[in-house]
């Protein structure tokens, strides 16, 4: 598949700075990338706060709003 994408400058110069990084041309780091963060097709993605309220913490559905203000399920 051919995909034209315009990218900022900055996010353009971090592109080619992780390319020549890996050793790769940044089509194939961009490519290396999206497949890294995407799902495959068919699978779903599993919901960090699913059965938020099953455990024995004393927090609850109730609480959702607040643990995720607190950075409940962040990958980073």
């Amino acid at each position: 598949m051919t995909l034209t994408v315009h990218l900022p400058g900055e996010v353009a110069a971090a592109l080619e700075a992780e390319a020549a990084r890996r050793g790769q041309t940044p089509d194939q780091t961009a490519a290396d990338l999206l497949a890294e963060r995407l799902p495959p097709p068919g699978v779903r993605r599993r919901l960090a706060f699913a059965a938020v309220g099953a455990s024995t913490s004393g927090r609850n559905a109730a609480d959702a709003d607040d643990m995720l203000a607190e950075g409940f399920g962040r990958d980073d």
